[in-house]
């Protein structure tokens, strides 16, 4: 990406981590793959790199399954951007992971976004800036409740930023560091002096410290949507909610009666909604999908490819591709991992609240 300041951009997104507070999806595929309204949430984050014109893109691989991430993304050829892979054999920090980045960079501008980051609205208009204030870095910034639980900003008197603290117990504001970093490569002169943490890895707000300290140019910038961190199974059910209040009415499939749709709902190719069946959005149902007779779907569903709908309830709840639900019941705030089947002999209570790994099979 150019503009008439010549700096040129590239992306990093940061694709490692164990994502051990989303077991046991994680055991099966890293968690930036987890789809929210049927696409994966790392998928949205090259898509905001792709929409602010950057087209070079390199993915930091952790050492969950890296093999699914670059089936999936492949050369990034059908995502319009060209994919470069780096691995990071072992988890270390997301300085460590930037500081892998150098040869990529070269002397580029670029951004660095974790693949488990939702952003409304988009990066394009902080990219410009950015580029147009020819920062030495800039932060992006969301006001958060429980902001001990992330890196945080302290201000002077001017509003400038002055010191950058990772969880602290007593937080100096409630701007936490959002997982989107603009930096330019004298990033990695500071990533070079950095010592492990108490966590034992090399943090990125220690490096941008150092920035501060030695007099670069750090600009910032608040979030003026939503911003999410999907770090746990709630904070992922969540983030489905805000898509899906965005998604707009999307019939590719066939349904039966007009009377089973009620709001906006997005139905994909080759999927059936059988008459008899009611699906209230929002709410988004995948490719090849079929939704039986009796079946209701409730508000902020979202229903995967090849599913089989044949009986029951689902609310506010993800269900990955290839599933069979056949339940007597309600199922609620739930994720059921792909290729996963859950069926009831007899009948069951009012309500489950599941939380299911891929390939798995529950009979309730």
């Amino acid at each position: 990406m150019e503009n008439r300041n010549g700096g040129y951009v590239k992306g990093v997104i940061l694709h490692g981590g164990h994502g051990t507070r989303l077991r046991p999806l994680t055991h099966t595929g890293p968690k930036q793959l987890i789809p929210v309204a049927n696409k994966p949430i790392s998928q949205y984050v090259l898509e905001d790199l792709q929409d602010s014109g950057i087209k070079d893109i390199a993915i930091i691989l952790g050492d969950v399954m890296p093999e699914k991430v670059k089936s999936y993304y492949g050369n990034g050829k059908k995502f319009g951007v060209r994919v470069t892979y780096i691995n990071q054999e072992k988890p270390g920090g997301i300085a460590q992971a930037v500081g892998l980045t150098e040869d990529f960079v070269g002397k580029d501008l670029f951004i660095v976004y974790l693949g488990d980051n939702l952003l409304k609205g988009g990066i394009a208009k902080c990219v410009r800036e950015f580029k147009e204030k020819k920062y030495d870095a800039m932060i992006l910034l969301s006001k958060v409740k429980d902001p001990q639980q992330f890196g945080v900003a302290e201000f002077d008197k001017k509003g400038n930023i002055v010191r950058l603290v990772e969880k602290p117990k007593k937080p100096p504001s409630n701007y936490a560091l959002t997982g989107i970093y603009f930096l330019k490569p004298v990033i990695f002169k500071m990533i070079k002096k950095l010592k492990p943490s108490w966590r034992g890895e090399l943090e990125i707000t220690e490096a941008l410290q150092m920035l501060l300290d030695e007099g670069y140019n750090v600009g910032h910038r608040v979030v003026e949507d939503w911003w999410k961190d999907t770090g746990t199974i709630e904070d992922i059910i969540d983030a489905n909610i805000l898509v899906l209040d965005e998604i707009e009415t999307s019939i590719k499939g066939t349904v039966e009666d007009a009377s089973c749709i009620q709001g906006r709902v997005s139905i994909g190719k080759s999927s059936i909604v059988k008459k008899g069946a009611l699906i209230r959005g929002p709410a988004i149902v995948g490719e090849n999908t079929t939704i039986e007779s009796g079946v209701y779907i409730g508000p902020y569903t979202t229903i995967g490819n090849n599913v089989q709908i044949r009986k029951g309830e689902i609310e506010n709840s993800i269900i990955m591709d290839n599933c069979i639900v056949c339940v007597n019941s309600r199922i609620i705030d739930s994720m059921i991992g792909s290729n996963s089947e859950i069926t009831t002999d007899s009948k069951g209570p009012k309500g489950h609240r599941l939380i299911i790994g891929e390939n798995s099979r529950i009979a309730l």
